[in-house]
């Protein structure tokens, strides 16, 4: 097959191939196969990675490349067997390996840093204790193993003092649990490092800072690295070299900076049109530029809180028909609590809100039936958001039923949430876990809409996606909004902002710092929090192809 020729000769990396002493991870020809379909997930994959360099491994959900991630683990997903090829680290085989042999290869050999910390860190035991579990096969007489804990503690940034390493996960922030992650994964000196996903949570501050402490840890541990993401901006600016895997195959694999300039494969190129490149004008949206008089939603000297602790205060903000409003900002400037206030769903705030005139009650519970039909809440997770025992036409119909009464023709309503969602009228009969995520975000899209809202509040609703189904989703907006729905998009993607919106608020420590066109903030912030905001996004460089007016979707 052509992928495979593909992957087996960019093992020759330009610059000549690596020398044994120097390869620290060496795949050669290995396939997965799913049972009892003995259909191949992975087929005939060959790769090399040397000591220190970092290799980005992309492609789109269902590509295999989380199968490939698990595998370098020696560890297969259930009911999935490597079947043919082998997997060397630093001259170590982990195939064929009993699971008491792989158990002491974890953490020295191997080692791996989830998506989310909360998979890593167990909640009920202090960080002492988890980092000295990561330590169980630890053999190095001339430091203790409290003292090379402390030790990589400094490396990644953080404290090393016995108060921090009394306290439990729920304790520290999210870019804080996420260094904690990388420590444990570091702490054991490994000779690979398997990433996967590990910034996508995070606003764009820290995952610079994340991304920095990778870089860092391994070029000086010599430590190679294999990072699975779908975020190709961070894969361009981290990694050394790429791989490109479609459908099971390595399709594409070199130098980043020469894949991303040229990309040879239709499927690269496709990937890459879709990511969302930072504009200097936004989503020109018709009602973008032809406003109405009044504001369909008037937010006025809101302040929220959690019990006593004040989180959001000061807050003015409108949106007019068809226009989306971005809310920007890192995790804790508090631009969740106020989408979350402005649907009824955070009801600890004071000020005024009001929407098509009428004033909005803080609780949801004592807002009118009409009033919480206008307004609908898209969640970030839609794994979560879904509920896995019902069907998609009981999960569109029930917000309809519960704010408007009996549904007179149920099946006509479910077709036209799905197709406004561009979705089948078939997928009705399905259940969430036969759908992938793009297809449960879209679904969580059309329950929201089938109530005919006038106002979406979108809550991070892409950020867990594929660049080509974040692509789709940003698509589907746009049309939502140029039918003359508004939308309160919430997110931590400044690129995005720069696709969707009109008008963009950023909030820093609980109060909007900068608010005005999307172009004109882009373009020239004028608060010093916005200008690091926008320093610390990564970004493609010119050399990148551009992407097409409408994001391309993937075949």
């Amino acid at each position: 097959m052509a992928a495979h020729t593909a992957s087996t000769d960019a093992t020759s990396q330009p610059g000549g191939s690596p020398s044994g002493a120097d390869v620290a991870l060496d795949v050669t020809g290995v396939t997965v196969i799913g049972r009892p379909s003995d259909v191949e997930i992975i087929s005939d994959i060959t790769l090399r990675v040397k000591r220190g360099e970092i290799l980005g491994l992309v492609g789109e959900s269902g590509s295999g490349k989380t199968t490939l991630g698990l595998a370098l683990l020696a560890h297969c997903k259930r009911a999935t067997e490597v079947v043919r090829g082998d997997i060397t680290v630093s001259g170590t085989s982990l195939v064929g390996r009993t699971p008491a042999e792989i158990q002491q290869l974890r953490g020295r050999k191997v080692a791996y840093i989830p998506q989310s910390p909360a998979s890593a860190l167990n909640p009920a035991l202090r960080l002492r204790t988890q980092l000295m579990e990561a330590l169980h096969n630890w053999d190095d007489a001339a430091t203790p193993a409290l003292d090379r804990v402390r030790e990589v503690l400094r490396e990644v940034a953080l404290p090393d003092d016995d108060a921090f390493l009394a306290r439990y996960p729920h304790q520290l922030s999210g870019g804080q649990q996420q260094r904690v992650a990388i420590a444990m994964a570091f702490v054991g000196r490994p000779d690979l490092i398997v990433l996967d996903e590990p910034t996508t949570g995070l606003d764009v501050t820290t995952q610079s800072h994340v991304v920095e402490t990778i870089r860092q840890m391994t070029r000086e541990y010599g430590t190679a690295g294999v990072y699975i993401s779908h975020d190709m901006a961070v894969v361009a600016e981290l990694a050394d070299d790429i791989a490109v895997m479609y459908r099971g195959d390595v399709v594409e694999r070199g130098k980043a900076a020469e894949v991303f300039a040229n990309p040879r494969h239709t499927y690269t190129q496709k990937l890459l049109s879709a990511v969302p490149r930072m504009k200097t004008d936004g989503h020109d949206a018709a009602a973008s530029g032809e406003r109405s008089d009044a504001p369909l939603l008037h937010v006025r000297n809101l302040q929220a809180s959690y019990g006593k602790t004040v989180v959001l205060e000061g807050i003015d903000l409108d949106v007019y028909p068809g226009q989306c409003v971005a809310l920007l900002g890192e995790s804790g400037s508090g631009k969740t609590t106020l989408s979350r206030a402005i649907a009824g769903l955070h009801d600890q705030f004071t000020g005024d809100v009001t929407f098509d005139g009428d004033d909005l009650a803080p609780s949801s519970y004592r807002r009118t039936a009409e009033q919480r039909r206008r307004v609908q809440y898209i969640f970030q997770n839609p794994y979560e958001a879904l509920n896995p025992r019902k069907r998609v036409r009981d999960l569109i119909l029930a917000p309809v039923a519960h704010l408007q009464g009996k549904v007179a023709d149920p099946d006509a309503v479910v077709a036209e949430a799905l197709e406004r969602a561009a979705l089948p009228a078939a997928y009705g009969d399905r259940f969430p876990e036969q759908l992938s995520g793009g297809e449960r975000q879209r679904v969580s899209i059309a329950r929201a809409i089938a109530t005919k809202p006038d106002m979406l509040v979108c809550d991070e609703i892409t950020s867990a996606l594929d660049v080509s189904v974040q692509a789709e989703i940003v698509k589907l907006l746009r049309g939502l909004q140029d039918d003359g729905l508004s939308l309160l998009f919430v997110t931590h993607d400044i690129a995005l902002v720069s696709n969707i919106a009109q008008q963009v608020a950023v909030l820093n420590k609980g109060r909007i710092v900068e608010y005005g066109p999307v172009g004109e903030v882009v373009s020239d912030p004028q608060h010093e929090y916005t200008q690091a905001l926008i320093a610390d996004t990564p970004v493609f460089s010119d050399a990148a192809p551009d992407a097409a007016e409408e994001p391309a979707a993937l075949a």
